[in-house]
């Protein structure tokens, strides 16, 4: 898309009903309706049609979003609907479903036409996916022998809490403005400085807050790394962690102390299922503050530019961790100061992701396992060293990819720390902004590293690392032949 205001872009972005995306970025910038409408010059009425797809947005209303908000007119072109698409088309991929004859455009029809009924949709096939893993689970405890659980009456989600949060961070992009607003206040009040931020967050604890911190002994915290007794006013943090850690907790709690309001009105904007998601949705935004608190804005965007994104550099620079600069980089969504779109993933050696994150347009497997091409997998094999990969998708679009193994800080000799790894990735025109793509020939064709996002839904069909049946080409077998894999295409 060009980043100009009339011509296709602007007949592209007018035909879709973007209620959403005004909404959010209203909500970004702490707006009411009515003082939006006012700032637009409309009633807050018709404001509420627009937000609620009731009226489509005009053009000269677009532009004026635009530019009050600061952002290219391309912006509006939302992401929602794709993501929908894809999520739909991975749900619809199950072997349970094949029987329904459903080609990409009802796919598409359906989640342009009815984009609510189509998430009712992928409620329902998360709910029945969860009611299988419940099934499978009394099953296996069955046949183990064991005694089943008795009845409680409560039933199984439809949805992890943790899918659940990311997702709502996925439609914030990741950027909370309110809450860089009171780690700069919380800066400035308390008078932090790089090289005194550990003392001056425990200073500012017991000044202001009258609250004391400890360090407790591992043997007596066992498994707690943090514990705050709000009724004593005590924060004790296990020894076992190193100081960049406890710096980072201390900021945690003092989100969790003094900014009680904010993180609830974002929670109920999130309009979670359940308690438990609400309140991990409130760690959270705890964590994304204590972020911004350690890797300032302002500083850590310029810094990330000077160093041409080097994580290790940054990490030094700001006393913190790969997996916390990763964090911190793809939240560099300010308005007018923003950074490489980037997207995020954090799995383990199964394959199960834990955390999910992507500006960069790539798509993520939902239901299914995740193509094993990623390199992201291969970091596994290289401890502690970044792993580079030009990665094309089936849709054609390239990425640039790196890729580490991360550990717990927190631990003794006995202690199991698991490994799990990062990757962290852009799309391919912003890859000479990162130092990571020197010397590395971003345009040969045996650079690339062929990947997908699921099997299930990856026409290739020369790929050796395939592990099921692609849905989108028929299944051709020759038991007289086999091929690198069992479903790999022979050449005959």
């Amino acid at each position: 898309m060009t980043k100009t205001h009339g011509g296709a872009t602007m007949e592209r972005v007018t035909e879709q009903r973007l209620g959403a995306k005004v909404r959010a970025l209203r909500r970004r910038e702490s707006l009411t309706q009515v003082q939006l409408a006012t700032q637009l010059g409309i009633s807050a009425s018709y404001l509420n049609l627009i937000e609620a797809n009731r009226r489509p947005l005009p053009a000269n209303l677009l532009i004026k979003l635009a530019q009050l908000f600061g952002v290219d007119v391309a912006a509006f072109a939302s992401d929602d609907d794709s993501r929908l698409v894809a999520d739909l088309t991975e749900a619809f991929a199950d072997p349970v479903l094949e029987g329904y004859d459903l080609t990409s455009v009802d796919v598409r029809e359906l989640a342009a036409a009815s984009p609510e009924a189509a998430r009712a949709v992928l409620g329902l096939y998360r709910a029945y996916q969860a009611a299988r893993a419940t099934a499978d689970d009394l099953s296996s405890q069955l046949r183990d022998g064991e005694a089943l659980p008795a009845p409680d009456g409560t039933r199984a989600p439809s949805l992890i809490p943790s899918e659940e949060v990311s997702d709502y961070l996925q439609r914030a992009s990741n950027y909370f403005p309110e809450l860089e607003a009171a780690a700069e206040e919380l800066a400035a009040r308390a008078r932090l400085t790089g090289d005194d931020l550990y003392a001056g967050l425990i200073r500012h604890l017991d000044q202001a807050l009258d609250v004391s911190v400890q360090i407790g002994h591992w043997e007596a915290m066992r498994g707690v790394l943090r514990r705050y007794d709000p009724e004593r006013k005590v924060l004790t943090l296990s020894e076992l962690l190193p100081t960049r850690s406890r710096t980072f907790q201390l900021a945690h709690q003092i989100a969790i102390v003094t900014l009680g309001d904010a993180l609830e009105r974002h929670v109920a904007d999130g309009r979670f299922a359940s308690t438990e998601t609400r309140v991990l949705a409130k760690v959270a935004l705890a964590n994304y503050f204590a972020g911004a608190v350690l890797m300032p804005y302002a500083a850590f965007h310029q810094a990330a530019r000077n160093e041409r994104y080097d994580i290790d550099v940054l990490g030094r620079r700001f006393r913190v961790g790969f997996e916390q600069v990763c964090h911190r980089l793809t939240s560099l969504r300010r308005p007018g100061a923003e950074g490489v779109p980037f997207h995020m993933i954090r799995l383990d050696v199964a394959g199960n992701i834990s955390k999910r994150f992507s500006a960069s347009g790539i798509r993520f497997a939902r239901f299914s396992g995740v193509c094993p091409r990623w390199n992201v997998f291969s970091a596994f094999l290289t401890p502690g060293m970044i792993r580079i990969q030009v990665s094309r998708m089936p849709d054609g679009q390239s990425y640039f990819c790196i890729a580490r193994t991360v550990q717990k800080d927190a631990g003794g000799f006995h202690a199991q720390q698991p490994v799990q790894s990062i990757g962290l990735g852009c799309q391919i025109e912003h890859a000479r902004q990162l130092v990571y793509a020197d010397g590395v020939n971003l345009e040969s064709r045996d650079t690339l590293v062929q990947v997908g996002t699921t099997c299930r839904l990856c026409e290739r069909t020369d790929c050796e690392q395939r592990a099921v049946p692609s849905l989108r080409v028929p299944l051709q077998i020759d038991e007289n032949q086999r091929g690198l894999s069992l479903y790999t295409a022979v050449d005959r």
